[in-house]
């Protein structure tokens, strides 16, 4: 599952807005809205700070090969 799918999925299955859900992290909510759009180019600190609120964190997988 991408990170987008995920974030978007918790959150809704938390009945949080985007905008309940950068308040709790502590992120804007542009950064959300990036986040669930799959922008490529964030801050890992903050993205954690939004996976914190799941009990999850980035960390290395193996990539999959095309």
């Amino acid at each position: 599952m991408s990170l987008p799918i995920f974030i978007k999925e918790r959150r809704k299955l938390l009945n949080l807005t985007q905008q309940d859900l950068a308040e709790k992290a502590g992120v804007g909510l542009r950064f959300v809205r990036d986040l669930e759009q799959g922008k490529s180019t964030l801050r890992m600190d903050k993205v954690n700070q939004v996976l914190n609120l799941f009990g999850q964190e980035l960390g290395p997988v193996p990539q999959i090969r095309k």
